[in-house]
């Protein structure tokens, strides 16, 4: 289930990207991209995350507010500087990207992106961390996440 809100809220992310941010109107969309981000969120960002927050849960049990913010650090100190690397290298790959130019275009987003993260999924994380159950963080986390989707798309995307 949480692999199937991972691709269907990439893809719709990306929809948001290309017909709200871009302005690109139905003709001009780009239908084989947000294929690629959906494919992207059901193989990659949904068995990712989804184990990612098993691990943390094992790692560190219980949902205190002294437990949330343990997690925190860890999901933003570890995880998601890892994470947004591999999936920018991901989204360049699956683009077409060769080794070098994938390279190059990581080291231009990285840490713009890693920026923007943290501006956004501290506070996110904590309520996430504290009042939802393991269960559904995946799909809290991914409803939330439309707006980074969106972001994540065209920062990946842009060329």
């Amino acid at each position: 289930w949480a692999v199937l809100v991972a691709g269907a809220l990439m893809g719709a992310g990306d929809v948001i990207a290309q017909q709200v941010v871009e302005q690109r109107g139905l003709h001009g969309h780009h239908g084989p991209r947000t294929l690629k981000m959906m494919a992207i969120g059901f193989c990659f960002v949904g068995p990712v995350v989804g184990s990612w927050y098993r691990i943390l849960d094992w790692l560190i049990p219980g949902n205190t507010k002294v437990v949330a913010v343990k997690k925190v650090i860890l999901d933003q100190g570890c995880f998601a500087p890892c994470f947004l690397g591999c999936f920018l290298a991901v989204t360049g790959a699956v683009n077409g990207l060769s080794v070098q130019d994938n390279c190059s275009k990581i080291q231009q987003d990285y840490m713009d992106a890693l920026m923007t993260n943290y501006s956004i999924w501290p506070p996110v994380q904590i309520a996430n961390f504290y009042f939802v159950p393991l269960q559904h963080r995946l799909a809290v986390v991914q409803c939330v996440a439309i707006v980074w989707n969106c972001y994540l798309s065209w920062k990946a995307n842009q060329i």
